[in-house]
């Protein structure tokens, strides 16, 4: 027997959601145009960090130096085996086929991160700086070109940059995402703004500046880069750091994407038209 309510909520569910304009041109660009860059410096610059897999703290590094943080690479047992090691402040992990030594057996590559993971696959340090240098300037132009619209347009105060009431709200906001529970009215919210703020305010400008200090004329034009992060060899290892915080945002993102809504998400993001619709969790409960 259908109830009145039933039939009530079975019309409000045959409604079309209202769409609205979500995401703004700028905003739609620049958010494409440095994940296609992104995805170019990450490969590029593991291949770069292969010509020296080793990360060190401070100004010196050398075989001279105790102050790596970390080190991939392969080492000969006695019994003449290679495996690969990996070394974090002093802890090693044997990590054979993954990083230090990878590849099949009869073609084993010794190697920090394996070919698959590096652009180009093989050894080439000097394509690998070309990449690297070509992607780093399209970010830096797509992040002050979104940072300059963003500012103009209100995209920055209204959706990135976090408010009391934001901070507030991050408790609740935190447990719904544990409870694959989403909000669908165009709308980020404070855990959403928290992370967005972190990563384009913090991440994004790390990222550039500590590029900028390991290059040497830049070292000669701003020295005080230099003096600001401890170090070339610092700026170096806080460089790879951000780069794996990037990489470990980037999984939850899509997965997050995935979670709430694929196609609603992704079309708001490429045409900027956005449902509206009521929280659902991962049940189908409203």
């Amino acid at each position: 027997m259908t109830t009145a309510h039933d039939s009530e909520s079975t019309a409000s569910e045959a409604q079309p959601s209202p769409v609205i304009s979500r995401h703004r041109l700028t905003t739609r660009l620049t958010h494409w145009g440095w994940a296609g860059a992104l995805f170019f410096l990450f490969l590029s610059g593991l291949q770069i960090f292969n010509a020296h897999p080793v990360l060190y703290v401070g100004q010196q590094s050398g075989f001279a130096y105790d102050n790596s943080v970390l080190s991939i690479s392969p080492v000969r047992e006695r019994g003449g085996e290679v495996r690969g090691l990996t070394t974090v402040l002093g802890l090693s992990f044997d990590t054979t086929g993954v990083l230090g030594v990878s590849g099949p057996e009869k073609e084993r590559a010794y190697r920090a991160f394996p070919a698959w993971l590096t652009v180009p696959s093989y050894q080439d340090l000097a394509t690998g700086r070309v990449v690297h240098f070509f992607f780093a300037w399209i970010l830096a132009t797509v992040y002050a070109v979104w940072l300059v619209g963003s500012a103009i347009n209100g995209h920055l105060r209204r959706d990135i940059l976090p408010g009391l009431a934001d901070i507030r709200a991050l408790p609740a906001a935190f447990v719904a995402h544990l409870r694959f529970r989403f909000e669908h009215d165009g709308r980020y919210n404070s855990l959403q703004k928290l992370s967005y703020a972190i990563v384009l305010l913090v991440f994004f400008p790390l990222m550039i500046m500590t590029g900028l200090t390991m290059s040497p004329s830049m070292d000669a034009g701003w020295p005080w880069l230099v003096q600001l992060f401890g170090g070339r060899q610092t700026a170096r290892t806080i460089h790879f750091v951000v780069m794996l915080l990037l990489l470990g945002f980037f999984a939850v993102h899509i997965a997050m994407v995935f979670a709430a809504g694929p196609i609603n998400e992704m079309r708001s993001m490429i045409t900027g038209r956005y449902s509206i619709r009521r929280s659902v969790d991962r049940g189908g409960r409203t």
